[in-house]
C-alpha cells in the first residue's frame, strides 16, 4: 500500500498521479504500484509541486515494515539507530536554514530559477482581488453538521481600504460549550440579549458580501459552517471565490512553527486586541493579506522572512 499526500502543489499534478493512485480526498492518493512507478511518481511530484509539500508513505521490508520520503517541508526524515524518525525543527535550526538559504541566494546560485519563483508569485499575485470581503466566524465546536455559528463578523473593503462593518450574533439551539466561551468571550447572555436566527442573519450576509472574493485565513473552516448553514436555511449557496491566508502564508513565509492567526500576527508585528472574537480576528487577517501581497510584490527572495 502507498500513500502520497500533498499540499498547496498544482491541481495538474494531482491530476496526472490519478493515472496510478486514487485520490480518496483532497491531495491524498492511495494505491498499489511496483517499486518503479513509485518512484517515478516522487519524481514527478518533485519536479512539479513547485513550493508545495509532499509526504509519501509506502510498505518496506524493513524492521518497521515502512518508509517514507518527504518533499518541501521542513519536517526531515532521519535515521535513530536503524528506525526511521521524523525531526520537527526547532526555531534555532530553522533559523540556521534560513540564514544558510539566505547566503545560497547572495552568492548568485540559480537566477533562472529566482526568475521562475518571481514569475510564479507574479501571476499569483494579479489573481488577488483589491475588492474583497475579510470573513471570520465563531462557533460551537468543530463540526458543521453538528455544532453551530454563534457568531459572524465581516469587514468590506475597497481599494484595500475599510469601507464597512458587519457583525452579528446569532441564537441557537445548543448551549455555548464552557471551553468556547472562555476561549471567545461569548456568553448565553449575549446570545440571548443579542442573538438573531440563523436565517435572518444570513440573507443580511449575503446582502453585505454581495458578489467580492470572500478572504479569510483558513477559511475553509468558515465556508463548511457557511455552506451547511445556508443548506439548512433553504437558500442557494453563495458562489463567491475565496482567498485563504493560511494557504498563502504557507507559500510565502518560512520559519514560524505554527501558521495559526495569533502566531503569524505575533511573528509579523500585526496587532491582534481580541483573538477569537470575529471582528478581531477579521482585523488581524486583513493586515496579514496586505503582507502578503507587499511580499508577492517584493519578489520571492522578501518572500522568506
Amino acid at each position: 500500500m502507498i500513500v502520497l499526500h500533498l499540499t498547496d502543489c498544482p491541481v495538474g499534478l494531482r491530476g496526472t498521479l490519478t493515472k496510478w493512485f486514487l485520490e480518496i480526498a483532497t491531495g491524498v492518493f492511495v494505491g498499489q504500484v511496483s517499486a518503479r512507478v513509485r518512484d517515478e511518481a516522487w519524481d514527478r511530484v518533485k519536479e512539479h509541486c513547485r513550493n508545495g509539500r509532499a509526504v509519501l508513505v509506502f510498505s518496506s521490508n524493513g524492521e518497521q515494515r515502512l518508509d517514507f520520503r518527504v518533499h518541501g517541508d521542513t519536517w526531515e526524515p532521519i535515521d535513530f539507530d536503524g528506525i526511521k524518525l521524523m525531526l520537527r525543527p526547532s526555531a534555532p535550526r530553522l533559523r540556521a536554514k534560513r540564514t544558510e538559504a539566505n547566503d545560497g541566494r547572495s552568492q548568485g546560485f540559480s537566477n533562472a530559477s529566482k526568475q521562475r519563483t518571481a514569475k510564479y508569485f507574479s501571476d499569483m499575485r494579479r489573481c488577488l482581488p483589491e475588492n474583497y470581503v475579510i470573513v471570520d466566524l465563531e462557533t460551537t465546536g468543530l463540526n458543521p453538521e453538528v455544532d453551530e455559528i454563534i457568531e459572524i463578523g465581516a469587514i468590506k473593503m475597497i481599494g484595500y481600504e475599510k469601507a464597512d462593518i458587519f457583525q452579528a450574533f446569532i441564537s441557537n439551539n445548543k448551549p455555548i460549550p464552557h471551553n468556547v466561551s472562555r476561549l471567545t468571550g461569548i456568553d448565553e447572555q449575549m446570545i440571548h440579549e443579542a442573538g438573531k436566527p440563523i436565517s435572518e442573519v444570513l440573507a443580511k450576509f449575503s446582502e453585505f458580501i454581495s458578489d467580492l472574493h470572500v478572504v479569510g485565513h483558513n477559511i475553509d473552516f468558515d465556508k463548511r459552517f457557511l455552506l451547511n448553514s445556508y443548506a439548512k436555511c433553504g437558500y442557494n449557496v453563495i458562489t463567491n471565490r475565496y482567498v485563504d491566508t493560511l494557504s498563502l502564508s504557507r507559500r510565502l513565509i518560512k520559519g514560524v512553527e505554527s501558521y495559526k492567526l495569533n502566531s503569524l500576527a505575533k511573528h509579523l508585528g500585526i496587532e491582534c486586541s481580541r483573538s477569537h472574537r470575529s471582528i478581531s480576528d477579521c482585523e488581524a487577517t486583513g493586515q496579514l493579506y496586505i503582507k502578503l501581497l507587499k511580499m508577492m510584490d517584493k519578489g520571492s527572495e522578501d518572500a522568506v522572512i
